[in-house]
């Protein structure tokens, strides 16, 4: 499957700054890899999706791999800090619980697909991909268990159950919503999903 060339990449990119030119490198990379996979996707794919010579490629990545590797970093922090920014900007535990299930809403459907990147890779028998996406998975678990056990008192295990149970939930409906969000919005879909979460969550009484 050949992606169509963004008319930015009709000619080779101007010099950019190291930094500036691998979030370019990235962003071409990630188009690339969703749209056809990681094994069937190129370097001179992505080079050439980004303006690049694929020696300019080269010199941010040594390999494809490596290159898919930075990406589903990039990727699974971006959740992980949604997360933790859901946690953490508010004291009041069904805000918390909503933005939780919003920030999984939100990374589904941010432009690009790249949550395909995290929970449907098709290079999950990598060990390295397969520890990065679990560790980050673990992170938004641990971010969520560490409100509960502070405003429950349960132990640290069954806090971790419970926060997993809410990550599980946000996942699994943000990507049922994603191919039928024309009939329910997202604020309404982000919405039914929170009072089912809260629902559960509220009945362990808050220790003050």
């Amino acid at each position: 499957m050949h992606l169509p060339r963004p008319a930015s990449a009709t000619r080779r990119s101007a010099r950019l700054p190291r930094g500036a030119r691998r979030l370019q490198l990235l962003q071409a990379a990630q188009e690339v890899f969703v749209a056809q996979g990681f094994h069937a996707a190129a370097m001179d794919d992505i080079a050439d999706r980004a303006g690049v010579s694929k020696p300019v490629l080269y010199q941010h990545f040594p390999g494809k791999r490596e290159l898919y590797l930075a990406l589903l970093d990039q990727q699974v922090t971006a959740l992980t800090d949604r997360v933790r920014e859901a946690m953490e900007g508010t004291d009041d535990n069904r805000t918390r619980v909503d933005g939780a299930v919003g920030a999984y809403f939100d990374f589904v459907n941010a432009e690009g697909a790249a949550f395909r990147l995290v929970f449907e890779s098709d290079l999950r028998n990598d060990d390295e991909v397969r520890d990065l996406a679990d560790r980050g998975h673990r992170a938004c678990v641990e971010a969520i268990a560490e409100v509960i056990a502070a405003d429950t008192g349960v132990d640290r295990e069954r806090a971790l159950l419970l926060a997993s149970g809410m990550t599980g939930l946000a996942e699994t409906s943000a990507r049922w919503w994603l191919p039928r969000k024309g009939t329910v919005s997202r604020d309404e879909a982000v919405s039914l999903m929170t009072a089912l979460s809260w629902r559960g969550i509220s009945g362990f009484p808050r220790v003050e």
